[in-house]
């Protein structure tokens, strides 16, 4: 998914490793996009040995832009190869069972702006499957076991199941969308992003301030 995402960042423009960072949390997320720098430069390393990512120029920077102990490399600029875009288009294609992960879910829908409506139909139903079985167990718990739980337990438990019965929704109205060719509303900004249901979740991952 870190691959993914690198190559899909480096398509928008060349970047160093800390702007990619920055690019990564903004766009997935900060829960998602907790990398560090000890898995993040790996992957670019591969990425490079693989070709699909160069190395230019180094980038003018001052000590405002390169946080401590990230060394000179943090100035290093990477940008994406013809070999790199075509990867790009196998992964960003996959619509297989590690596309329903809350990881792999998260990134590939990122991306869902250059993903072709078959593959996005099939991440989002798979999706819902997977939040499906996960409310159902939740509930089978809360059916047979409710008594022996202690109060913040059952708390917990029933929080889960609220997430995922909003998720739910959620993704049946992406669905909805995307079978009658519509994109998803562009939220106004102090709007609540334009939905009909006042407790539609974001993308997993992502915190919800609560709303009027």
């Amino acid at each position: 998914m870190l691959e993914l995402a690198i190559l899909g960042l480096l398509q928008e423009a060349p970047m160093h490793g800390y702007e990619l960072r920055k690019e990564l949390t903004a766009k997935l997320g900060a829960i998602r996009a907790a990398i560090s720098y000890g898995s993040l430069y790996p992957t670019l390393r591969r990425l490079q040995a693989a070709g699909w990512i160069t190395e230019a120029a180094e980038a003018p920077t001052t000590a405002e832009e390169v946080p401590a102990l990230t060394s000179r490399r943090g100035r290093v600029v990477y940008t994406i190869t013809a070999e790199g875009k075509e990867r790009f288009a196998q992964l960003i294609a996959q619509a297989g069972p590690e596309t329903y992960d809350d990881t792999g879910f998260g990134v590939h829908f990122a991306f869902f702006a250059r993903t072709d409506q078959a593959t996005r139909l099939r991440i989002l139903e798979g999706r819902r499957r997977k939040i499906e079985e996960r409310r159902e167990g939740l509930r089978d718990v809360l059916g047979r076991a409710a008594e022996r739980l202690d109060a913040y337990t059952l708390e917990l438990q029933r929080h889960g199941l609220d997430a995922c019965e909003r998720e739910v929704r959620w993704l049946e109205e992406l669905i909805a969308n995307e079978r009658s060719g519509r994109a998803p509303t562009v939220p106004e900004p102090g709007t609540a992003g334009g939905r009909r249901d006042n407790d539609s979740p974001p993308p997993p991952g992502e915190s919800r301030k609560e709303r009027p």
